[in-house]
């Protein structure tokens, strides 16, 4: 005989039984939880008490302007190091055994019970019964274990803080010894400081010592080199050479500025003469004596010529004859300005030999600054030499004498200071009984609960199959208000909802409308007649949907399950075959599977993996598909879906995009201000009231919101 079992899908948990079963150990739960709770308050009873101080240690460089170097301007200590080495280092330190062995001196806690184990301790008495009584040890090494147990070293986080926490039953104790240790932490860094600055005043001392001759003798090699090889500088520090050379670079400039500006000159006059100009304008020949008289002269002849005008006519005897004077002095004009001409020729000549004399002087102090300038690059190398010993030799003796004043003084500030003094506590330590009790609490109520549901449910009194619990519904014909008859078998659903799926805390009303109720019997019920009329009511939206598409009333649409992503997949399905039966062109877009594709989608377009051409691929004539993509995750805060749909919308017919199920995963806000029709998928089973509130949401998102569409039933039975 074959024996099918029951698939894991049709199996559910039986609310019901479980907190029943929990409810029937109600009793049990919560005296075993006391009695463990008791049990352990018992026991700390006689657990001793330990009481802790603290005390804050500040590390950072002490060092400012009024203790810093003459040859330091910021601050050197710890050059190099990082803080996170430094304060790991100044933890060891402080943890270290010449502090801790200080500290116990100080407080001679060699003669404390707590310490120097006179003490009953529960270990060591049960390993002596057993015949394993521990290693004997010193004093000291018993005291130093004990005091290291009770020590806590910590920086506080991201700060140059630590914070010294001591242990003690005695509160009164453990703030001495978390101030001992932090005071005697800074005077051992205060005399490590000064013993390094004396060993560092020593090595200065021998330094300067050898540095001093190197200076003296560098020196003299440079004094020599000059005076064997005749290098003298001149008051601006440049050697003889080059400073005939700079004067006579000079000179042969403003002789030859002096040369072009006659020659120009010259020129110039000619021209005008030639072309029968005026040349008094030229400044060479306005600046002549001779010049100047002949100008007067024939200003004056101009004048009485326009008084003579003015009575006599242009043929009178009189005007003849000033015409004729003032045409003599014009000639007399130009030929001055032919001497003044020629005497610039004369001065080009002139300016041509000093350019040739300063040219031969120049050659002659180029070869002489050639030969010094060989010379001058030993000098260089020497006087470099030279100038470096002499600038460590005063960096040195600068250094020398601040830390030769600190060390005769003692006045070294360490790189530590404590900044907090530990203070006797007046609540213990430990044990933390409060905290532990609630644990204790916490922990039993866990195990005893976990324990129950876990055998109920490996029992199988918490388990019921789904298929057996559905509700056979007789068959009966309802009216809808436009008189068109519909038949339908509708499924006994159950009226509980699932508040764990529910996808926002905004619908936690429909878990006040919704019931929940026992699982259904097994004999026929009648449905009630508004949830059948609800069933009607969707079934029609959805056909009213198909015709609007059809209609081209609506061009892009956005379906959004309410109860599984599945549902808005279905419907989307129901749409594109029949927008294909009506010859429309359709695109649809899978923005709510979360199942990555092989080919790109709208998650890479959302990434900035893929362009807008890439994801958008062509299945057969009129029918293209987006899918969703490569990743598992949806941008949403990118806007590249709004642009995807609107120019869709442009290319096709209808649009439909599944948004996959409504709630905090829900890929619907990415689409806000798409210029589309929003609709809700729901089930038979779904209550209205969370339709209502997901409908409100999506209402308030912005969407044009149309009346919820019924999952085809065929598919839904299939889900």
């Amino acid at each position: 005989m074959t024996v099918e079992s029951t698939p894991a899908e049709d199996l559910r948990m039986d609310a019901g039984a479980l907190m029943g079963a929990l409810w029937a150990r109600a009793i049990r739960i919560v005296v075993v939880t006391a009695l463990l709770v008791v049990a352990t308050f018992a026991l700390l009873l006689f657990v001793p008490k330990q009481y802790e101080s603290v005390a804050s240690l500040l590390v950072e460089d002490r060092t400012s302007s009024f203790t810093q170097t003459a040859t330091t301007q910021t601050p050197t200590t710890n050059s190099g190091i990082t803080i996170d080495a430094l304060m790991s280092s100044q933890v060891e330190l402080v943890k270290s055994r010449d502090t801790l062995l200080a500290v116990v001196d100080t407080l001679n806690l060699r003669s404390v019970a707590e310490f120097n184990g006179a003490a009953a301790n529960p270990l060591t008495m049960i390993l002596t019964l057993v015949g394993r009584k521990p290693e004997p040890k010193s004093i000291d090494e018993t005291v130093l274990q004990n005091l290291n147990e009770r020590l806590t070293v910590i920086r506080e986080r991201d700060s140059a803080v630590l914070s010294v926490y001591a242990r003690s039953a005695d509160p009164q104790l453990a703030a001495k010894i978390a101030n001992a240790i932090a005071a005697e932490h800074v005077r051992r860094r205060a005399t490590q400081l000064v013993t390094d600055t004396a060993e560092a005043t020593a090595w200065l001392q021998q330094q300067i010592d050898t540095l001093r001759v190197k200076v003296q003798e560098a020196d003299t090699m440079v004094a020599n080199y000059k005076s064997d090889n005749s290098i003298f500088a001149g008051t601006n520090g440049t050697t003889l050479p080059d400073q005939q050379i700079s004067d006579i670079g000079k000179q042969i400039t403003d002789a030859q500025q002096l040369k072009n500006a006659a020659e120009q000159h010259a020129d110039l006059i000619r021209k005008l003469i030639a072309s029968g100009q005026s040349v008094d304008g030229v400044e060479d020949v306005r600046n002549s004596a001779v010049i100047q008289s002949l100008m007067n002269s024939r200003a004056t002849l101009q004048s009485t010529l326009a008084e003579k005008l003015a009575t006599l006519l242009p043929a009178h005897p009189t005007i003849v004859a000033l015409n004729a004077q003032i045409a003599q002095i014009n000639t007399q004009i130009r030929s001055e300005a032919k001497r003044i001409a020629d005497g610039l020729d004369a001065q080009v000549t002139i300016e041509d030999g000093v350019i040739q004399s300063l040219n031969d002087d120049l050659a002659r102090a180029r070869l002489a600054a050639s030969t010094q300038t060989k010379d001058s690059v030993t000098l260089d190398s020497l006087t470099r030499e030279a100038k470096a010993q002499r600038d460590l030799l005063d960096g040195y003796l600068l250094k020398y004498r601040d830390a030769s004043g600190r060390t005769d003084t003692g006045s070294v500030l360490p790189d530590v200071r404590v900044i907090t003094q530990a203070a006797p506590s007046v609540v213990p330590a430990s044990p933390k009984t409060a905290l532990i009790l609630g644990a204790v609490g916490v922990v039993a109520l866990v195990l005893q609960v976990g324990t129950v549901l876990f055998g109920e449910l490996m029992s199988g009194r918490a388990v019921y199959d789904r298929t057996l619990h559905e509700a056979v519904e007789p068959e009966f014909e309802s009216v809808g208000e436009d008189g068109e008859d519909i038949a339908a078998e509708a499924e006994a659903a159950e009226d509980d909802v699932d508040l764990a799926d529910m996808p926002e805390p905004a619908y936690e009303a429909a878990a006040v409308a919704s019931p929940v109720v026992a699982p259904p019997r097994a004999e026929p019920v009648a449905a009630p007649e508004p949830r059948h009329r609800a069933v009607a009511d969707g079934q029609l939206a959805l056909s009213n949907l198909s015709a609007d598409i059809a209609l081209g009333r609506v061009r892009v649409v956005l379906l959004a399950a309410v109860s599984e992503a599945r549902d808005a997949a279905i419907v989307a399905d129901r749409l594109v075959s029949d927008a294909l039966h009506k010859g429309l062109s359709i695109c649809r877009v899978d923005a709510g599977s979360g199942r990555p594709s092989t080919a790109l989608g709208i998650t890479d377009l959302c990434g900035e993996q893929a362009s807008f051409g890439d994801v958008v691929h062509k299945v057969r004539e009129g029918l293209a598909e987006v899918p969703w993509g490569h990743l598992t995750t949806l941008d949403r805060r990118s806007m590249r879906p709004v642009t995807l749909l609107e120019a869709l919308g442009d290319i096709y017919e209808v649009v439909i995009v599944s948004t996959g199920r409504v709630g905090l995963n829900s890929s619907l806000p990415v689409f806000a201000g798409v210029r589309g029709r929003l609709v809700m998928v729901r089930q038979n089973a779904t209550p209205a009231v969370l339709v209502d509130a997901v409908t409100a949401d999506a209402a308030a998102l912005g969407f044009e919101v149309a009346p919820s569409v019924l999952v085809p039933e065929r598919q839904s039975e299939v889900a």
